[in-house]
C-alpha cells in the first residue's frame, strides 16, 4: 500500500532543529525524509508520519523579514496511532515529558500527551476523527 503524500503540513521552528529531528525519530517514530541544512542551521526538514501525513520544521530565525515564524515550543499536534501503549513507552524511554498519562477517553480513544525537548505538545491516540460526509 502506498501512503499518500500529505496535503497539509504542520510546521514548527526549533532552537536546536537537529536535536529535535533526532528526538522525533527516536521518541515517536517519525521518518526523516529530507533535511536541507548548513552545519547546525536547518533551513527546511520534512519528517513523515508512517501511517500518513508529516511535518516540516527548521531552525528558528532571528530575521525580521521572515513572515512565517513560530516561537519554539508553541507547536501542538495530534497524531493517530494504532499502538498507543507501545508509542507511550517509546516516548518515555526517549525522554518525553508527560503532560497527560496514557489512558482511555469517554469518546473511545486511548491516548496520551507529552512535550518534546523544545516544549512542543504532542498528543497521540487511536481516535481517527469524526466520519466525513
Amino acid at each position: 500500500m502506498n501512503t499518500p503524500q500529505p496535503q497539509v503540513w504542520p510546521t514548527l521552528e526549533a532552537r536546536d532543529a537537529r536535536r529535535l529531528i533526532a528526538f522525533l525519530v527516536e521518541a515517536f517514530g517519525f521518518e526523516e525524509t529530507v533535511v536541507h541544512a548548513e552545519g547546525d542551521i536547518v533551513h527546511h526538514a520534512e519528517l513523515a508520519w508512517p501511517p500518513g501525513g508529516g511535518i516540516m520544521l527548521g531552525s528558528v530565525r532571528d530575521d525580521a523579514s521572515a513572515v512565517f515564524t513560530l516561537p519554539p515550543g508553541t507547536f501542538g499536534a495530534y497524531a493517530v496511532t494504532d499502538e498507543p501503549d507501545a508509542l507511550y513507552e517509546r516516548a518515555l524511554k526517549a525522554g518525553a515529558t508527560v503532560v497527560r498519562e496514557l489512558g482511555d477517553t469517554d469518546y473511545g480513544s486511548r491516548d496520551f500527551i507529552v512535550r518534546d525537548p523544545e516544549g512542543n505538545l504532542w498528543s497521540f491516540g487511536t481516535y481517527r476523527g469524526a466520519p466525513r460526509p
